[in-house]
């Protein structure tokens, strides 16, 4: 086991889906998955591995931001040995056309995170998606007449911005809403050769102000989570 990660070797799937609740994944493992095991309480950050049509799939919280994100997805790569990464969560929309419960697939994460200071000392790294499961995902989409919008996102260190213009400024170079989780991800996956991608739900509007209330949010992410277990068939 590893130091956030109670589980024995041979219990994590080379498959995991990253949820940043561990409460929406055990929801996932109890909804989507067949026999349903957790492996994972240690912090109260729950994992689960179970079967999707034959095929053993993990699901592991990753709780709120890149900090959090990168001790997960390192432990879940060197120690555990997985080798696609999925993200699946909620986004802040930041252009007009986007609207709630629609599905976005990113393509890349830009970030206004530190974390990657020392690594790349002031140049800065365009963390990008895995080609084999984005080509995987929208193809599902489509083949399935499921619309999503795929493009550019931000992970993002702030969740209170101090100004409600401050989204202007990336939308206007076309990045299409904003979490706090993949830029770590992709980043990550590209340093020990491993493939990830997340598929992001829009759970509210910058632009707008809209917002899915907390009772409803679950209930809008069956085709975010109908496209991801797509893409690893």
């Amino acid at each position: 086991m590893s130091l956030h990660i109670g589980a024995q070797k041979g219990e994590i799937a080379e498959i995991v889906l990253l949820p940043g609740d561990p409460l929406r994944a055990k929801w996932i493992a109890e909804n989507y998955l067949e026999s349903p095991k957790c492996y994972n309480n240690v912090r109260g950050m729950l994992g689960y591995t179970g079967t999707y049509k034959g095929k053993r799939v993990s699901v592991q919280g990753t709780g709120m931001g890149i900090p959090s994100a990168l001790i997960y997805c390192n432990e879940l790569i060197r120690e555990y040995g997985v080798k696609k990464l999925i993200r699946v969560g909620s986004a802040g929309a930041y252009q007009s056309d986007l609207e709630l419960r629609d599905v976005v697939i990113a393509m890349s994460a830009s970030t206004n995170s530190n974390a990657f200071i020392s690594e790349f000392q002031g140049v800065h790294y365009a963390a990008t998606a895995s080609y084999r499961l984005f080509e995987k995902a929208t193809q599902f989409a489509k083949d399935n007449n499921m619309p999503y919008k795929a493009g550019p996102i931000l992970s993002s260190d702030t969740f209170y911005e101090n100004s409600k213009e401050a989204y202007k400024k990336w939308a206007k170079y076309g990045v299409l809403c904003v979490e706090m989780e993949t830029a770590a991800l992709y980043t990550l996956a590209a340093q020990h050769k491993v493939d990830a991608l997340s598929i992001l739900t829009i759970s509210d509007s910058l632009v707008t102000g809209e917002e899915i209330s907390t009772e409803d949010r679950e209930a809008s992410l069956h085709d975010m989570m109908k496209i991801a277990f797509g893409t690893i068939e």
